[in-house]
């Protein structure tokens, strides 16, 4: 591998790790509350509301179905709107966000929904506020459950910027494509691939170890 070629390896990298991270945290920063208010509002929860959970989670499935190669390609406008670009890392950001987000918003529900409700009963009959009881009660006690979920959706995305790379997005599945295939580049194909799959283990590795730890302090 050139040095050129080499250049281009390490800023492809670091493409995925911004299109991974930037989007990761998208899914967090909203993916979350909506997991809350579903949890809130479902049949039997705290702020029990039909309708809104109804069409919340119709939204969140709707997202979720549509395969994520289809959804790049239906939101080019609306990349091209926000970013004013449908193509590069910045543009794919977008459609890696809208993914993500309902992706992340049912693991994180999963995770809420099962934390003991008797700890809710708890702190309602204590007079415990809506809002203490989510800071409190809910996320802390699924809070091991919160983070294995959000390490999932990572490494999912970490497959989804390959995919993005296909049709212009940079990162490395772009690297992969482009002389991985199209030059048939051997030694690029592979450095692709043992780079993925060190991003993935090391993410699964570190969020296995976090996990292990909260479950520990939670016990």
């Amino acid at each position: 591998m050139n040095q050129a070629l080499y250049d281009l390896f390490l800023r492809a990298t670091w493409e995925t790790l911004l299109m991974t991270g930037a989007s990761g945290a998208a899914s967090l920063v909203v993916g979350l509350p909506i997991a809350l208010v579903l949890t809130l509002t479902a049949r039997g929860g705290i702020m029990q509301n039909r309708g809104v959970n109804w069409v919340l989670g119709g939204i969140v499935n709707a997202l979720r179905s549509v395969p994520f190669i289809i959804l790049l390609v239906a939101l080019i406008p609306f990349t091209r709107f926000v970013v004013g670009t449908s193509i590069g890392t910045w543009a794919a950001i977008v459609p890696l966000s809208i993914a993500a987000i309902p992706y992340y918003a049912r693991m994180a529900e999963v995770s809420l929904r099962e934390v003991d409700p008797n700890l809710v009963e708890a702190a309602r009959a204590m007079g415990a506020t809506r809002w203490t009881i989510v800071r409190e009660v809910l996320v802390p006690e699924a809070l091991p459950g919160l983070v294995a979920g959000f390490v999932v959706t990572l490494v999912t995305l970490i497959g989804a910027t390959a995919i993005a790379g296909a049709i212009g997005a940079g990162g490395l599945g772009d690297l992969a494509i482009r002389y991985g295939y199209q030059r048939f580049e051997t030694n690029v194909m592979i450095a692709v691939v043992l780079v993925l799959v060190a991003m993935v283990w090391l993410l699964q590795w570190g969020g296995d170890r976090l996990v292990a730890r909260l479950d520990h302090r939670k016990s």
